[in-house]
């Protein structure tokens, strides 16, 4: 497989970049308006939004939906294939919550809670590749002719 047809250069030319990944993250699971988007992303501009809201439609993976009322009114959601992107958006935040301490950056800032537990008996979590039962594991290389580690 030659580098212009790496599919994880391609994933990422779609879903990449500053603005995209918390665009994404935002988005699942349910519908938002323009300005709540633009509210939930500081220092994201107004322009930046737009174009990537544009290019996130034309590559199906959010849909617009206008009402036609005074003042507009458009509402964003993911569409069918954009859901596709939930295993993926799952992991990468598992990753990044797993490892930014290593960055530098601060945990959520949340009220301290006790582990979760069944009738007083401490629960563990399942593991994050439980909950990801469609998530396929294949020994592919992820970009060119290397083998698989």
């Amino acid at each position: 497989m030659d580098h212009q047809n790496c599919p994880v250069k391609l994933t990422a030319s779609i879903i990449g970049g500053k603005w995209k990944p918390p665009l994404l993250f935002y988005l699942e699971g349910r519908t938002r308006r323009f300005c709540e988007l633009k509210r939930l992303i500081p220092g994201l501009t107004k322009k930046m939004l737009t174009q990537h809201l544009r290019e996130l439609e034309r590559d199906g993976i959010v849909h617009r939906k206008v009402f036609a009322e005074v003042p507009p009114h458009v509402e964003y959601s993911l569409t069918r294939h954009g859901e596709s992107l939930k295993p993926i958006l799952k992991l990468m935040s598992a990753w990044g919550n797993r490892h930014r301490a290593r960055y530098g950056v601060p945990g959520p800032r949340s009220r301290k809670q006790s582990p979760p537990t069944n009738n007083g008996v401490s629960v563990t979590p399942a593991p994050l590749f439980a909950q990801l039962p469609g998530l396929a594991v294949t020994s592919q290389p992820l970009c060119g002719d290397e083998p698989a580690a």
